[in-house]
Formats: C-alpha cells, sequence, structure tokens
C-alpha cells in the first residue's frame, strides 16, 4: 500500500503496515492535524464535567479536585494545593507560556508585525474587551458579582477557530486571520486584566527574585546559552517565584514566552553548510552529524520549534484537563432559577452575546470608516459580523478569571453557567450569520447587474 507524503519512514510503527497503525494511529494523528480538534476535545470534557458532576458520583468529582498534592524541598520550600489548584495555576502557565509564544510570533514575523495589517483586528478587539465589560459592569455596579467585569471580555481562540475552520471556504482566509489576530490581541487585554486587577497581596521579597530569575534568563539569551532544559530548570524557579509573589502564576508562563526568540539562530541557506552536505553523504562522524542536526535544527526559531512541540500537548492535553475541572457546575431546577434571575448570569451572557457582537463590528466599522484601515479582500460586512458574533466564545479564559474573580461558590456556579450558555449561543450565532455571508456572496456573483 503507497503512503502519502505525510507518513512517516514506514521503518517506524506509525508508518507501517500493522493494523494498529492503519485502523488506529495513522487516524488519530489525522484527526489532531484538524483544527476543529481540539475545540472538539475541549466540548467532550466540558460534557463529561457536566454529567460527572450531577450524577450519582458526584462526590468523587469534587474529592478528586480537592485532593491535595504536597511539594516539599527540605526546609527552603513547602507547596500543598489541591489538584484543581495545581491544573489553573501549573498546568495552566504552560497554556499561557504557549500563548506568550504565539504573541511573540505575531509581533516578530506575524501580523502584528506591520501596524497597519494588525490596526483593524487590533482595534475590533479593543472594541470587544471595553463593551462587554462595560455591560457587565452596568448590570452588577454595586452587586456581589461586580469583580467579575473581566469575565466577558475574552474570547477562546481554540473555540472561536475551530468554529470557523468548520465553515471551510464559506470564510475568506484573510478573515480567519483576522479572528485569529483579533483573539491574541485579546488575550493580551485578558492578561494584563489578570495581571493588574486580578492580582492577591504582593511580596516584594518574592517578586524581586522572580524579576532576578527573568533578567538570568535574558543574560542566558545574550551569552548565547542554547541548552533549552537549562531554561526549563530556569522557568520553573520563575513560576515559583512569581506564584509565591501573589502575582498569578500564569504570569509567568507568559513573560518568558514574550522573551523566547522569535527568529531562527541560522539563516543562510542549509546546502552551504559543510556538515549538512557530508551527514547527507552518509560519511559522516557522530560529532559531524550532530552538528548538522544543530545548523539544520537552528534554522526554525526556538519560539516555533516550542509551538511545535508544546501546542498539541497544551491543546489535546491541558485545555480539556482544565475543563474538565472547571465545568463541572450542578445543576437543579432551583439552581437554573437561580441563574435566570441572577445579575451575573445576564450579565456573562449579555456581555459575552450582545457585548462581543456590537463591540467588535462597531470597532471595526469605526476603524473601516476612519481610513485607518480597510476590511480583508474578499470579506463582507456580514462576514464582520458574524466574527463578531464567534468572538463570543469566552470559554478557557472566562472560567479562568471566574475562578480569580469570586470565592462564593454560588456566585462562580452562577459565572460559570453563564459561560457555558453565552459561549453556545455565541457560536450558534456566529455560525448562521456566516452561513448567510456566503448566500449573499453568492447571489452577488450571480446577478452582477442587480437584475432578476
Amino acid at each position: 500500500m503507497a503512503h502519502d507524503h505525510l507518513d512517516p519512514s514506514p521503518l517506524t510503527w506509525l508508518g507501517g503496515e500493522r493494523r494498529l497503525a492503519r485502523r488506529i494511529g495513522r487516524p488519530v494523528r489525522d484527526f489532531l492535524r484538524i483544527e476543529a480538534a481540539g475545540g472538539l476535545l475541549l466540548i467532550i470534557a466540558t460534557v463529561v464535567a457536566l454529567v460527572w458532576a450531577n450524577s450519582p458520583w458526584s462526590g468523587s468529582y469534587h474529592e478528586i479536585l480537592e485532593t491535595h498534592i504536597s511539594l516539599e524541598i527540605g526546609d527552603l520550600l513547602l507547596l500543598d494545593e489541591p489538584l484543581e489548584a495545581w491544573i489553573n495555576d501549573a498546568l495552566m502557565a504552560v497554556f499561557f507560556f504557549v500563548v506568550g509564544l504565539e504573541i511573540k510570533r505575531e509581533l516578530v514575523v506575524g501580523e502584528l508585525k506591520d501596524p497597519r495589517a494588525a490596526a483593524l483586528p487590533a482595534v475590533a478587539a479593543v472594541g470587544g474587551m471595553v463593551v462587554p465589560a462595560l455591560i457587565f459592569f452596568a448590570i452588577n455596579s454595586g452587586g456581589s458579582g461586580a469583580d467579575g467585569w473581566g469575565i466577558p471580555m475574552a474570547t477562546d481562540i481554540a473555540f472561536a477557530v475551530g468554529v470557523v475552520s468548520l465553515l471551510g471556504n464559506r470564510v475568506p482566509g484573510a478573515m480567519k486571520v483576522f479572528l485569529l489576530t483579533l483573539a491574541i490581541v485579546d488575550d493580551i487585554g485578558a492578561i494584563a486584566v489578570i495581571a493588574i486587577f486580578y492580582t492577591d497581596d504582593l511580596s516584594t521579597g518574592w517578586l524581586l527574585i522572580a524579576i532576578g530569575l527573568l533578567g538570568l534568563v535574558l543574560f542566558m539569551r545574550m551569552v548565547r546559552i542554547w541548552y533549552i532544559p537549562a531554561y526549563v530548570v530556569v522557568g520553573t524557579a520563575v513560576w515559583l517565584a512569581v506564584f509565591e509573589s501573589g502575582i498569578h502564576a500564569t504570569i509567568a508562563g507568559v513573560i518568558l514566552g514574550l522573551i523566547t526568540p522569535a527568529r531562527a539562530l541560522k539563516s543562510e541557506p542549509p546546502d552551504q553548510d559543510v556538515h549538512i552536505g557530508a551527514a547527507i553523504s552518509g560519511q559522516a562522524s557522530a560529532t559531524v552529524v550532530r552538528r548538522a542536526n544543530f545548523e539544520l535544527k537552528e534554522q526554525v526559531s526556538v519560539v516555533d520549534r516550542l509551538e511545535d512541540i508544546l501546542h498539541p500537548f497544551t491543546g489535546f492535553l491541558i485545555i480539556p484537563i482544565f475543563a474538565l475541572a472547571n465545568a463541572g457546575i450542578e445543576i437543579s431546577g432551583d439552581s437554573l432559577a437561580d441563574a435566570v434571575s441572577s445579575d451575573v448570569t445576564i450579565g456573562v451572557v449579555l456581555g459575552l452575546v450582545v457585548g462581543k457582537l456590537v463591540g467588535v463590528s462597531f470597532a471595526t466599522w469605526i476603524a473601516v470608516r476612519s481610513g485607518l484601515s480597510r476590511l480583508p479582500r474578499g470579506a463582507t460586512w456580514t462576514h464582520v459580523f458574524g466574527l463578531s458574533a464567534v468572538a463570543g466564545i469566552g470559554f478557557t479564559v472566562s472560567l479562568f478569571i471566574t475562578g480569580l474573580a469570586f470565592d462564593d461558590p454560588v456566585v462562580t456556579d452562577e459565572a460559570k453557567l453563564g459561560i457555558l450558555v453565552a459561549s453556545t449561543v455565541a457560536a450558534v450565532v456566529g455560525i448562521l450569520i456566516l452561513l448567510r455571508a456566503n448566500e449573499v456572496i453568492e447571489v452577488e456573483i450571480s446577478e452582477p447587474d442587480g437584475s432578476s
């Protein structure tokens, strides 16, 4: 049987003809390459959490999350946190590290590098953060839920891009880039909100240690230390110092991502390197092969290499685990009745569904109308409205901010229920509008004169 060009060498298990590789291995690999795969796993984890938390075994769900895990280093350090905290503070730091890598890449070589190209999604993102926050605050001002104004500001990249990817070429490629860039700018805003407004009591000593360790990372870069395990050790120490400082530990992941090199160390063509040529010839020693491997590897930036390694790990493992740990809301007739009349739930739903749609589309209209930017080629205002609605899918970061904003479990569950409802409604509304956008384009193509 012939292998397609993406299959690994037939010498490997995955590239071989064993039944398990053909029927399970390669199909799973192909599934994980689909853009919507991460969003689908997120949905599955959410459904499992909801079913589990409302089943006769709901007690085990909470017992597992409340299980304490301790890390002790002599008399120097003792970390004793429940499993839920380890997921939200440690695993999510890796997720935010990948977010930091994505932001750095976009700033250096991506859409955010060109101010004019970045202007439209950046302005749209600002509108999509300000309007939802204002709607939520207007409803909850002075109430117990006032601190949750940051919840409807966030857009979930995995969910939003996954939903749009399901529509295939019905959405112009330039508008997919618009949504991705908007979500990245949105992440920058959410990170700033977390760092500034959702920080506990600050420990100056630990903060200074964290700053010193970040300085060490920059020094290691300056003297061209390129051994990644060394950065893993120092990066872990940065996370610990930030965690102990009172600033949310995920900020450490973002900062480390932002200071990761986004340009390749080597820029000359690989076919001009004598070591690579010798390795290809098959006559090289182990030392030369190692050198050739280094020369090839350094044609790709550290940001791209780390994203390639960590993105599947975060998308297919960390985020589903986070959803499993945070989406388990106990739903009953009473809780639904309370949520329907809850200012927090109403604020979250209106903020994400209405606030994002109005904020993103109105800010985009201002940017285009003022001459600051223009719509991408092939895009229509119906596409803008559809993607503005999709931006209301605020699942992951919204749930994350909910955990930071509220201590009362009742208020927390009301906010989480609002996020689930709003994200579902936003996805459905966005899809319907984008399908309508495709119909409008077909009509315009078939009737260029406007004649019947």
